[in-house]
């Protein structure tokens, strides 16, 4: 090698050593460079963990599914579930195959005021109902599986699940103009699954129940888990309060029960080991009222010679739609589906069944809004109590103008040991002018159970629901014309006109009512009067805020009646002539003076007790 070759590979060895020294990273460079690798061997490792994590669940897989393939219905298990639509022109219903069971229902023709469009029911995120059977080693939980649909049409479907000659299948039937379902549950080749002595099918169904009305407090009133007992009647589970049941007689439907809107779950086969549940909302304005939990049990046949029959009844409250749907039913027992419509204890109940609900009806088959069918029916109420009305008034203006005479008796018998002879000269002039003291308690004896059979119709009346008169937008809640926003104590967040109006004319009329008793009463009797006067006035103020929250149709029926009883008392008053009534009475005295009367009554047990005091007397 020559001395020119040496020299030139130092230069380029020079060249080479100072173009690295140039080119090498910062101290910054060299950090950021250390992070960069340090990011990319985590994710490198992360990537290992995952492949790693991937073939132990596919490995898992793999080892279910050579173990589940010995199990019943094993290539159906945990799929993938559709929803089935079964609709008709009053209902429309979900079911998914996930489980083979219905998800949700919505009601036509009647509109939601929580969602756009009809009201639903049994929402899928709400709502949960499963069928379960008990098998020798393993049990058949229907929500595991995947259900076929099998010949489905727009009111009837068959759900399956099948294996080499083992079939199990939910048959659904949707009546046609009706809110009525048949399902029957059959198995086919499964006898050697079962126990020899399982011969029950388990229904588990749960539903955190949607506000579906205006009012949170007077809706959840109304709302009940109801159920009839076999051969007797319905009972329900506390409105207001949490409650359960344990039930060990058979049940013929169960009823999850929104104020105007129900599911009811029917057994012609009757319900056993029934464990029920209602458990209220913690909070108002979370749009739910309370949860509903049914735990219970129906025949089932293993062998497939009988299917396990069941009805839904998905539908309004209404009371002719519930009693038509009786007709519906699988056996020949009477269902009692009206009784979701509560019209109060027996007397209110048959009022309302035989006297209210035709007048009602008959008025709403003119086309009238709720408004003027209420007002109708307050005024033929009213004219057919015109006449114990009447009477009642005039006895009370027959002991007004006898007052003077009555006041005299005070003046003549001023002790109080005197106080039974006094009252017994006051019968006998009563007896003497042909007054009866009981005569005006007539009419109330008569309105009151109208009144209260009114409190049980018009807040179940399903008529009334969405239905708007002058400020009310709503008559089967309450109006809220003026509201605040914001919940006060005993009164809420607003104040109902009609509720209002309702006890400014009972004020009145309980004014009316006072001051007729005190133009009887005399001395002391006057004085009590006065008394009871403030007791009575205190009344239409607890009202106010017991029925502001109640619905404005019920509001404006009471308010109704109250102001047509004024006018009632105007009339009458307007039209009594006290100089007249007195000459009448004169006369009447003067026909009958010399009439033998023996004392009844009231004067006779007077009579009696007065003989005992002076009888008495004499031995002191």
């Amino acid at each position: 090698m020559d001395k020119n070759t040496v020299t030139g590979f130092l230069l380029i060895i020079l060249v080479i050593i100072g173009f690295s020294w140039y080119s090498r990273p910062s101290q910054e460079e060299l950090q950021q460079m250390a992070k960069q690798d340090s990011i990319a061997a985590l994710e490198k490792r992360k990537a290992e963990l995952e492949n790693q994590e991937k073939e132990k669940q596919i490995e898992a897989e793999k080892i279910e599914q050579a173990s589940d393939s010995s199990s019943l219905f094993f290539a159906q298990r945990n799929g993938k579930g559709q929803d089935v639509v079964l609709q008709n022109n009053k209902v429309k219903v979900t079911l998914s195959t996930q489980g083979g069971t219905i998800q949700s229902a919505q009601i036509t023709g009647y509109k939601s005021r929580q969602i756009e469009g009809d009201v639903m029911i049994l929402n899928p995120d709400d709502a949960h109902m499963t069928f379960m059977l008990e098998g020798k080693q393993d049990n058949i939980i229907f929500d595991d599986f995947t259900f076929i649909p099998e010949n489905q049409t727009d009111s009837t479907v068959i759900m399956t699940l099948s294996q080499e000659g083992k079939k199990l299948e939910i048959g659904y039937t949707l009546h046609p103009e009706s809110y009525m379902i048949d399902i029957s549950i059959k198995a086919e080749g499964l006898s050697g699954f079962f126990s020899p002595n399982m011969k029950r099918l388990g229904i588990s169904w749960t539903d955190h129940i949607l506000q579906q009305e205006k009012g949170y407090d007077f809706e959840n009133r109304y709302s009940s888990l109801t159920y009839k007992k076999t051969d007797k009647g319905t009972d329900k589970l506390k409105e207001t309060t949490n409650d359960t049941e344990e039930l060990d007689q058979p049940l013929d439907w169960i009823a999850f029960k929104n104020q105007f809107f129900s599911a009811v779950l029917i057994a012609p086969q009757n319900f056993t080991n029934c464990h029920l549940a209602s458990t209220q909302e913690s909070e108002k304005k979370t749009g739910y009222l309370k949860t509903y939990e049914a735990q219970m049990e129906t025949p089932f046949d293993p062998t497939g010679s009988q299917a396990t029959a069941l009805q839904f009844y998905i539908g309004p409250n209404h009371y002719h739609t519930l009693q038509a749907h009786d007709n519906l039913s699988m056996t020949d027992k009477n269902l009692d589906l009206e009784e979701l419509v509560f019209l109060g204890w027996p007397l209110f109940r048959w009022i309302n069944r035989w006297f209210i609900m035709p007048l009602f009806d008959w008025l709403k088959g003119f086309g009238l809004t709720m408004g003027v069918v209420l007002l109708l029916l307050t005024l033929i109420v009213k004219i057919l109590v015109y006449h114990p009305t009447k009477k009642s008034f005039l006895s009370s203006a027959k002991m007004r103008v006898l007052k003077p005479q009555i006041d005299a008796l005070s003046v003549k018998y001023p002790k109080q040991e005197d106080a039974m002879k006094k009252q017994q000269e006051t019968m006998q002039i009563y007896s003497q002018y042909g007054v009866s003291p009981m005569g005006g308690c007539l009419p109330m004896l008569i309105q009151t159970p109208i009144w209260i059979a009114l409190f049980n119709f018009v807040p179940n009346a399903i008529e009334l629901r969405g239905q708007s008169f002058l400020w009310a937008d709503d008559l089967s809640a309450y109006d809220d014309v003026i509201n605040w926003g914001k919940d006060l104590w005993l009164i809420g967040d607003h104040l109902s006109i009609f509720c209002l109006l309702f006890c400014v004319t009972n004020i009145i009329n309980t004014w009316i009512s006072m001051r007729q008793q005190q133009n009887q009463m005399t001395g002391e009797q006057a004085q009590q009067m006065k008394m009871m006067q403030y007791m009575m006035y205190i009344m239409p103020v607890v009202f106010f805020f017991m029925f502001n929250n109640y619905s404005s149709g019920l509001c404006y029926y009471y308010f109704l009646s109250g102001l047509t009883s004024i006018l009632i008392m105007w009339y009458l008053r307007k039209t009594t002539d006290d100089n007249k009534l007195l000459a009448k009475l004169e006369a009447y005295k003067q026909q009958h003076k010399n009439d033998p009367k023996k004392a009844s009554g009231m004067a006779a047990r007077l009579e009696a007790l007065q003989k005992m005091q002076e009888e008495q007397r004499r031995k002191k």
